[in-house]
């Protein structure tokens, strides 16, 4: 599910994104959540955007963290390229999901059974 976007502000716009999956998987992030994109080989956390002072949702996305200042640095000096997109999920985020499969194995008997290991 990738895609291309050109740098064309310091967030990334819904509108922009041509591949529906994409554009809908993003649409649907609540106010603020996170996701993982791979943007033109860099993995980084983006945040869908507030709701500014009109009551419908922003849509787009900004970049977070570390994300922030490769993205603004692209902003500067590549503005106008056309870059890769896609959404990318960290071993972290894997693992999280995946443990949720298993809630039965999250008791205090286990935790006390395989503590050691």
């Amino acid at each position: 599910m990738g895609t291309h976007v050109r740098i064309e502000d310091r967030t990334i716009w819904f509108k922009h994104i041509e591949e529906p999956r994409l554009r809908e998987r993003l649409e649907n992030l609540k106010e603020d959540e996170a996701i993982n994109l791979e943007v033109d080989g860099v993995i980084g956390r983006w945040k869908r955007m507030k709701k500014g002072k009109n009551p419908l949702p922003t849509r787009g996305i900004k970049p977070d963290g570390a994300m922030k200042r490769v993205w603004n640095e692209w902003y500067k000096d590549r503005r106008g390229q056309v870059i890769e997109l896609r959404e990318a999920m960290l071993a972290d985020d894997y693992l999280a999901a995946a443990s949720a499969l298993f809630s039965e194995w999250n008791s205090p008997e286990d935790e006390e059974a395989f503590r050691d290991l």
